[in-house]
């Protein structure tokens, strides 16, 4: 049984320390952009934090992508492995 990509993120969400540790941050910095983006102006220092937290954003959420498939990966060579015995 495959399991649907959200239900793959609720499962570590719930199960993977560090998985759930990166989808906090990652949230956390969405609400700094979201800040960034609801003023109607930024300074140049403002402009390079908000910057600097979305390249922090999309670090992570390459991180939480490459999490989600290296445990589907896994999960379905287990399922294989399960069928073949």
């Amino acid at each position: 049984m495959q399991l649907t990509p959200e239900e793959l993120k609720a499962h570590l969400m719930e199960a993977d320390d560090e998985f759930r540790r990166l989808a906090t941050q990652h949230c956390e910095y969405k609400k700094q952009v979201e800040a960034f983006a609801a003023r109607p102006y930024l300074t140049p220092e403002q402009q390079v934090e908000e910057t600097r937290i979305k390249k922090l954003k999309l670090r992570l959420k390459s991180q939480m992508h490459d999490m989600l498939e290296q445990y589907a990966i896994s999960t379905r060579w287990r399922s294989l492995q399960v069928r073949a015995n």
